[in-house]
C-alpha cells in the first residue's frame, strides 16, 4: 500500500499551505501534544524510495516517516497497531494516504516495527507526541519532546473586518471588537496611491480553516481572509 503518485497540477505547494488532491481540499490541522487519533494505517515502500515527498525531502523507506493529510509537517507520532499491541514512532514528512478509510501511511521500516507489512493495513491509534524542528530529520528524545512546544503553530491568517481613510474610524472599531471571542484586533496602517488606508485585522487564528470557518458565522459583512506578515 502506497501514497498516490502527486503530480505537479494535483499538489499547490510542498508545505503547511492548504493544498488539493482530485478535487478535495485539505487543510493543515492544528494538534496539541497528548491527542489521539484512531482508524486504518497502511505502508508505501520500494516504488517510492528515492522520490520526493511532499516537504521536499527525498523519501528512504528505512527511516522511521511517515504521510499524513493534514498533520503539520514534523510533527512526531506514536503509531500502536491495535491487533498485537506493538507500537512505533515516526515523523511525519509526507501527504497521503489519499483513501478515505485510512489516516496514516507508514514507511517501510516502520509497518515492519509493528508486523503490518504482510496485511498491507492495520487498525491503529495514532498518538501526538511533540514536533521537531523545521530542517531536523532525526527524532527527538523523549527528554527533548517535553522541552517544545505543546501544539502547533501554522502560518499566520486573519480576518479583515474593516477599512478606513481616516485613523479614527479604525482606532473605534480595533476597541470595539477587540477580544472578540478571545481574537485581538490590529491595525495595518497601509499606504497606497490614493493615500494611506488603515486596515482593521482581527488576528490570532490557528489555521486558514479556522479563519474560514469563523467567517462563515457571518458575525462580520464583507470580510475577508488575510496573511499575516
Amino acid at each position: 500500500m502506497h501514497t498516490p503518485v502527486i503530480t505537479k497540477g494535483d499538489y499547490v505547494h510542498p508545505t503547511m499551505k492548504p493544498y488539493e488532491i482530485r478535487g478535495v481540499k485539505y487543510y493543515p490541522t492544528i494538534v496539541n501534544v497528548g491527542d489521539e487519533f484512531s482508524g486504518n494505517a497502511s505502508w508505501y515502500g520500494p516504488d517510492f524510495h528515492g522520490k520526493a515527498t511532499s516537504n521536499g525531502e527525498t523519501y528512504n523507506m528505512h527511516d522511521m516517516t511517515a504521510a499524513h493529510k493534514t498533520l503539520p509537517m514534523n510533527t512526531i507520532v506514536k503509531v500502536t497497531n491495535k491487533r498485537n499491541g506493538l507500537s512505533t514512532v515516526v515523523r511525519i514528512n509526507d501527504r497521503g494516504p489519499f483513501v478515505d478509510t485510512r489516516i496514516i501511511d507508514l514507511s517501510n521500516m516502520a509497518a515492519n516495527k509493528i508486523n503490518m507489512l504482510g496485511t498491507g493495513t492495520a487498525p491503529v491509534t495514532v498518538e501526538i507526541l511533540g514536533f521537531s524542528a523545521k530542517g531536523q530529520k532525526n527524532i527527538p528524545a523523549q527528554k527533548e519532546l517535553k522541552g517544545s512546544p505543546q501544539d502547533q503553530i501554522l502560518d499566520g491568517f486573519a480576518l479583515q473586518i474593516a477599512s478606513f481613510s481616516k485613523i479614527e474610524g479604525a482606532l473605534s472599531t480595533q476597541e470595539k471588537y477587540n477580544n472578540t471571542d478571545g481574537y485581538k484586533t490590529i491595525i495595518k496602517d497601509i499606504e497606497t496611491q490614493n493615500g494611506r488606508i488603515f486596515k482593521v485585522w482581527l488576528k490570532g487564528f490557528r489555521s486558514e480553516q479556522e479563519a474560514r470557518d469563523y467567517k462563515s458565522l457571518g458575525n462580520f459583512k464583507d470580510s475577508f481572509i488575510v496573511r499575516e506578515d
